[in-house]
This record gives structure tokens, sequence and C-alpha cells, in this order.
């Protein structure tokens, strides 16, 4: 055979280049790079290595389509294309290795917009801190590309190969990626196995563990243009007992010092559920559309929570809620942080309350509060995604209060993150942030970072402390975003963290809970002066913890949780769920005794206390939250599938369950209620994108 007049033996172009192409090093090197990259970011992320056989098969396929690329061309071009896809396939594992420390969840491309629009040069910092730290890891990713391009023209030699012979390596690509398949489909142990996750397009971390890195990127393509078929299980049996009232509702829900263990017998508490005249099983059964049967023979199987002494507790009074960025209730301090330890034990006391960690931080942990669901762990982002839709979010406090005639206002002391302008619009706020309605501290050319809290409430009180109406406000804090540095929210603390026996980064997120604390101090004093204090029911929680410093709570708390870089990755196979343990406060001047709560709870249960406490007409079947100060079994859904119950903790590693003190169980009843157990809660972490893709609230409730 020849090509423009030069000589080809066995396929392969001759010349008297002395580093004439070596045939295994040339097909072997993409293959072998797939799965060296994948090895060392398994190792690196302390990932299992059960799942070697699948992501072995799937890397020597995607190493040899990249082969296949490198040969048929002339002897400088496949080089330069050799160099050029190790470089860049390299750099994505590094990227990605990088993401997952900072952002604690690898990036699918599905998410580039996302990241794009969140000004990550305000974070160039932490970006520029953790690179510089990683080099030597980064080092070891670059090693074949760094042999590549000192030995490549020596050992490889990149010579014009014969077309068909390409055709060959993709065709054993092929082959090598339906065994990589075969193995995907064997009878793996697990709540989430290697074929359940190959259809899904949630749980990102556990596919990159299970399918390996580039699987995932490849499936995250696929799913953008074939979007992912719901197939779920809608067998609803058994999981309505599991929304039946517990045998000691005081207990397990709230307790006083007023005695509600025995209750004035008069008047006589409505104790009906709580849930709207609709029709499930008419939508159901008139319906074509699976993914809505299938939310609404749900939601008809859900037992409700009942109506409670709490029942509009607070109904007119006016609501202030905040999301604290970064903040642990083990930060707490009758001293340095007065205001906060007073709306914490007075008011409602929570003694088992989480604020567990799901898919980015900060926008799903306002995911949980304020809409009620667990968000969607994986793309689209649930909170930005109701905006980008317009979808009906028909709980939302915002919507509740607004349609009840209330001013309702939102604050964030930041740029557009996370789109929040149109999904807190969306919400029903009237929405501001810097360069939409909210005046904040600047620097010569943009807003100093982090804003102070204090600042924006300053800022932004007089908006609505005035108003005729009862309003309702929200507020995202900003000066517990870490890093825990030096910076411009700990200078006017430093004097007094500095001598706290604690390390400096403990001493500096003190110092920002001190500016919380401050923050918090001037509403309260605001409302007073203008005499709204009695009247006002102050609601926070943390959007999540300060996870990249579990070190900090440690000191904090004096407790062992596990390692930083187990949290940061969010590797909940080796952390202690008591790392996720925080304050909730549910606190207004008008109470005369605290009310104790031992019940578990978290995030999602905010919404559902709320709208009980403030009288509000809703359906508590369709959220995945429930009213803590109901007689309801408590739980706690975490991002790893784990959760914990009034009755116990089950973890999803391990396949065990660890029952509460003083519960009792038979080994069968164990058996029939984590069984229960672990299809509601896949059910709650399902039904949230099929709520918001299908917009079902807005076909329930759009015509009232």
């Amino acid at each position: 055979m020849s090509y423009n007049g030069r000589r080809v033996l066995g396929g392969q172009e001759q010349s008297g280049y002395r580093g004439r192409s070596n045939t295994p090093a040339r097909v072997l090197f993409f293959p072998a790079l797939f799965v060296y990259l994948e090895l060392v970011l398994h190792l690196y992320m302390k990932m299992a290595l059960q799942y070697l056989p699948i992501w072995l098969l799937y890397g020597l396929a995607a190493g040899g389509v990249c082969t296949a690329l490198t040969l048929p061309f002339k002897r400088r071009i496949n080089g330069i294309i050799t160099k050029v896809l190790a470089v860049v396939v390299t750099l994505v594992y590094v990227v990605e290795m990088i993401a997952k420390k900072i952002l604690q969840s690898y990036y699918p491309l599905s998410t580039l917009g996302t990241a794009a629009g969140n000004r990550l040069t305000d974070y160039a910092d932490v970006i520029l801190s953790t690179v510089v730290s990683s080099i030597p890891i980064i080092l070891v990713f670059f090693l074949p590309v760094i042999l590549l391009c000192a030995l490549g023209r020596r050992f490889m030699g990149y010579d014009r190969f014969d077309v068909r012979f390409s055709g060959l390596v993709l065709a054993g690509a092929l082959v090598l990626h339906l065994l990589g398949l075969g193995v995907v489909h064997l009878p793996w142990n697990g709540d989430l196995t290697p074929k359940m996750l190959y259809r899904m397009d949630t749980n990102i971390d556990d596919q990159v563990e299970q399918l390996g890195l580039w699987n995932m990127l490849r499936l995250d393509v696929k799913h953008m243009a074939f979007p992912v078929k719901n197939d779920l299980d809608a067998d609803f049996s058994g999981i309505g007992d599991l929304g039946a009232s517990s045998a000691d509702p005081a207990g397990s829900g709230a307790d006083s010092s007023g005695d509600v263990s025995e209750p004035d017998p008069a008047p006589v508490i409505d104790t009906s559920p709580n849930v709207m005249d609709v029709d499930l099983s008419k939508l159901s059964a008139e319906t074509s559309n699976k993914d809505v049967k299938w939310l609404a023979d749900y939601f008809n199987s859900v037992t409700p929570t009942k109506k409670n002494e709490y029942t509009g507790m607070f109904e007119g009074y006016n609501v202030i809620q905040l999301v604290l960025e970064g903040f642990s209730g083990y930060v707490i301090d009758p001293e340095l942080t007065p205001t906060l330890y007073k709306l914490t034990h007075e008011g409602f006391i929570f003694n088992n309350y989480y604020t567990a960690l799901h898919f980015t931080s900060t926008s799903n942990g306002e995911c949980q509060t304020l809409l009620g669901l667990y968000p969607k762990n994986g793309n689209p982002i649930t909170m930005k995604r109701t905006g980008v839709l317009g979808t009906n979010c028909y709980f939302s406090l915002a919507q509740q209060l607004g349609r009840a005639g209330y001013e309702v206002l939102g604050y964030h002391g930041n740029y557009d993150m996370y789109g929040r302008l149109a999904s807190h619009t969306n919400l029903g706020y009237d929405w501001r942030q810097y360069q939409s309605g909210l005046e904040l501290e600047m620097g010569e050319t943009k807003p100093l970072w982090p804003q102070r809290d204090s600042y924006v409430i300053e800022a932004s009180v007089d908006d609505y402390i005035n108003s005729d109406k009862p309003f309702h406000v929200y507020y995202l804090t900003i000066s517990g975003h870490m890093p825990y540095s030096n910076n411009r929210i700990v200078a006017p603390y430093r004097d007094t963290v500095r001598a706290l026996p604690y390390s400096e980064t403990t001493q500096n997120y003190i110092a920002t809970a001190m500016e919380v604390d401050k923050a918090l101090e001037v509403l309260l004093d605001k409302l007073e002066a203008a005499g709204k204090l009695d009247k006002t029911l102050i609601v926070a929680t943390g959007d999540h913890i300060p996870y990249f410093n579990v070190d900090t709570l440690e000191e904090l708390s004096g407790q062992k949780f596990g390692s930083s870089e187990d949290m940061e990755a969010l590797k909940e196979s080796n952390i202690d769920f008591d790392v996720y343990k925080n304050s909730l406060i549910l606190w207004t001047a008008s109470m005369e005794e605290p009310v104790v709560v031992n019940k578990v709870c978290c995030q999602v249960d905010i919404l559902p206390t709320l709208s009980n406490l403030l009288g509000l007409e809703y359906d508590s079947r369709m959220l995945d939250g429930s009213d803590i100060l109901s007689d309801s079994e408590g739980l706690v859904v975490f991002t790893s599938r784990c959760w914990k119950s009034d009755k116990g903790f089950y973890n999803r590693f391990t396949g065990e369950f660890t029952p509460a003190e003083g519960v009792d169980m038979t080994a069968e009843e164990q058996e029939s209620y984590v069984s229960a157990m672990k299809k509601l809660v896949g059910y709650k972490l399902d039904s949230t994108p099929l709520i918001i893709e299908n917009d079902f609230y807005d076909l329930v409730f759009g015509q009232n």
C-alpha cells in the first residue's frame, strides 16, 4: 500500500525516522492513561476499589476511542493530537478533583453554566490555596503527560496507520464498553448499585466511585440530550404507617415548664389532619403523565400530620426568617454570642435538630428550608431550576403569607448567585441583592467581601419596619462564608477572639458568629423600638455547617467527628453524623416559657412547622418535612441516603440499623420498619425533581 508515494508496510507508514512508531505503545497509551487517572483519583479521594472492574473496562474503552483519533493522520498531526488529548483528559481529572475539594461535588458539564454565573473570581483565594496545596497530587496526575512530552517521539513515533487499523481499535473499544455494561448489570450488593446509578442523573459522587469519573461525565452528556426516564417503584404499601402518631408525643415532640403533658381540658384541641380539599385519586386517574400519576398516588399514601395545641399560636405575627451562612450551633456561647444564646435557650429549644449537607450546599440548604423539600442530588440544581421554569412554589412561606396579605421581602448581601433573583422572586419575595435594590458596603469598583450582616440589616430594616401590614422578611446572610481567614469580618472582634484557647481558624470562625450575633441584636433592637418585637416571630437556621473545618467544630464541641477531608468530600461513610447537629431558632418575645423539643428534625421540617404555627392552610402530605410539633415521627435524611429517625439510625454503607436508646424492636419488626423507611426515604428524594419539572403544585392548586 502507499500514501502519497510513500510505502506503507503492515499498514504503517515507513520512514527514515529512527523513532519509528512502536505499535503497542501507540495503542495502549490512552487506555493506560485513563486507568491510571481513575486509579489515582480513587486512591487520593479514598474511594472504594471494589468497583475497579467497571471503571477499568470503561477506562480502556475510552482510551481506545482516543487512540483511534491519533492514528490515521500525518506524523506531526498525530503527535499534536496525542499530546493535546492527553493534556485535556488529565486536566479534566485535575479540575474535577479540585472542584470536589472546594465545592464538595464533582462538576458535570450540565453544571458549567451555574459555575460560570457564580462569580468564581470572588473565591480566587480559596481556589488558589487549594490548587497550591494540591500541587504534589496534580504532578502525580500529570506524570504520564510529562513522560509523553519528554519521551513520546522516541518511543511512539506518531507514524500514520491505515485507517482500517483505527477502525479495528474502535471496534475493540466498543467490545470493552459492552463488557463494562455487562459488569454493571451484575447483581452488586447495596442500596445504590452500579446498575441503578447507570440509569440515574443523581448521586454523582456514587457514580464516580462505582462507574468512574469519565463514565459519569459521559452519562451526564447523554442525559442532557436524552433526559432520564423515571421508572420509580410505585408500591406505596407500608409507608402510610410510618406517619402514625408516636407512642409518647410529649416525649418525642414538645415539653415545657408549663407542664404540656397535662393540658387544660378546655378548650378542646383540634387534631384534624393538616390537608387541603384536593382529590389526588381523581388526578391520578385522569392524568396521562406517569410522573404526575406517581406523585398523586405517593402523596395519597402518605399519612398527614395532625393539627395540635400549637396550631395558629402565632397567627398574624410578623415573620423574619434567616438562613445563616456556614452556621453551627456548637459556636454559641453565652458571653461571646449572647443574642444567639438567648434565642436558642428561650422560645422553642430543639435538642435533635440537624442541618444535613446536600448537593450545592447553600442553594440546596435554602431549598430544604424554603420549599420543605430535599434537593435533587444532581443537576439541574433544584432551587435555581424553580426560577428557570417559573415553577409554582405554592407552599413557600412567601406565597402563603403573600396570599394572606403580608408584605414580603428578601435580602442577600451579594451578587446574583445561583440565579436567586429569578428563583426567590418566583418564591414570592420582593427580592433585593446587589444591583437589585440593596445598598452594600462598596470598595472602589465592587462590593466589599464579605459583607457585614449587621450592615445589611441596617440598610434594609426601614423597608418594612413601619409597615401598616404584617410583614415576612427573609435574609440569606454572608458574613459566615468560608474561608475563615483574618478578614474584614473578623477585624472588629479580633482582640476578643485572639484571647480564646483555640486555633486561629476557629477564633476567626467565632468572630463570624459574633457578627451574626450583632446583626440579630440590631434586628431585635429595631423591632423593639418600633413596638413590633412582641408580635414578630424570629426563625433562623444554618444553611450548612462549616464543612471545610471539621477540626473547628471538634474544638468547639470537644467531640470527634472525623476529618475535614472526608467532610469536604462528603464521604459520609467516615464521619460521625452528629457533626450535622445544629441549633434552630424559633423565638418570639411573647412566649412566657420555653418549649423543649426532643424529636429528630431538620431543615425540611421548618416550613410545615411554621405553616402550622401561623395557622395557614397547607397539605402536609405534599412536603418532605413534617410539623416538628405534631405527634408524627421525626426523620432526617442525609445526602448519602443514610437516615436518622426517632426510632434509630440507618447506615447505608453498612446496611445496619441501630435502634435509638429506649427503643425495643424484634428482629422482624426492625426488618419491616427499615424496609418501609428505606422506601419512604427514596420516595422523598425522588419526588422533588418530579414536582419541579412537572409543576405539580400548579396542576393541583393553579386554579386557586
